[in-house]
């Protein structure tokens, strides 16, 4: 157990300080503009919690040998994970079994994430990272399911606009992160949207995808609401700084997300 602790506990550091956990603060936010009730809040947090543990523990198991070779990676935790990967597995089958109580015993559609989320990220993992232009519609998808943890479904009308908006900003963002790691991906003979497209294009996806989200914002919450994604949209960006390029575009299509949620809990 304690092997297994130390796995989930690795995972969390790692994923949190990199960012790579907002879904649940886009699930925070939407069932805070529903008008929650903080113990259910609370309750599909932890939900959220796990169900993200489990995913990003899944890709790490997968991605095990190839992340020891790759640059930026924590080393002595991927070869603690790696060494023991009986215990990886079990931590995951045990969250796996968690979330299904969980899901049972609350219902409120907690399942859909559960299936949906896991499953697109499961498959993202082991094949449709490697497809390109693929890898970023699996992201697309999972960022509509992975939210999905904050709206019960007598409520997914009303939040539908909102989940739309989040899968179209993980597009943005998986875009701008397989820009940054295309050089890694390319030696490790990973076929990543910008390994085959190369930066200029995949640049221009990145801005279709913020431009078409703006439309979306601008189309169902006001022209106010989508001013910083469509500034994210257009302003211009330098490919090779694509970490600041991925910070700037996550705080502008935030802003976005922010303003829509704050009209969805007021009723606009």
């Amino acid at each position: 157990m304690r092997a297994e602790l130390q796995i989930l506990a690795d995972v969390a550091s790692y994923r949190l300080r990199r960012l790579e956990m907002a879904n649940l603060g886009g699930a925070a936010a939407i069932a805070i503009a529903l008008h929650l009730s903080v113990p259910e809040i609370g309750l599909r947090l932890v939900f959220g919690l796990l169900l993200n543990l489990l995913v990003y523990l899944n890709n790490d198991y997968v991605d095990g040998d190839a992340d020891l070779a790759a640059a930026g990676r924590e080393h002595d935790k991927t070869a603690f994970l790696m060494a023991h990967r009986p215990a990886a597995l079990r931590a995951q089958l045990g969250l796996l079994a968690a979330l299904a109580v969980l899901a049972a015993w609350h219902g409120a559609g907690l399942w859909i994430p559960l299936w949906l989320g896991g499953g697109v990220c499961w498959a993202y993992s082991v094949v449709l990272k490697r497809r390109p232009g693929v890898d970023v519609l699996a992201m697309m998808a999972w960022g509509v399911a992975m939210p999905m943890v904050g709206v019960p479904p007598a409520q997914l009308e009303a939040a539908l606009p909102l989940l739309v908006m989040l899968g179209l900003f993980s597009g943005v963002f998986e875009s701008v992160q397989v820009l940054r790691d295309r050089e890694d991906d390319r030696a490790r003979g990973v076929r990543t949207t910008a390994v085959v497209w190369g930066p200029t294009l995949t640049m221009g996806l990145v801005r279709g995808i913020a431009g078409l989200a703006a439309v979306h914002a601008w189309w169902c919450f006001g022209i106010w609401v989508a001013l910083p994604c469509a500034i994210a949209a257009v302003r211009p960006a330098d490919v090779d700084r694509p970490v600041a390029l991925w910070n700037r575009m996550r705080a502008l299509c935030g802003l976005t997300f922010v303003l829509a949620c704050a009209r969805v809990w007021s009723g606009g």
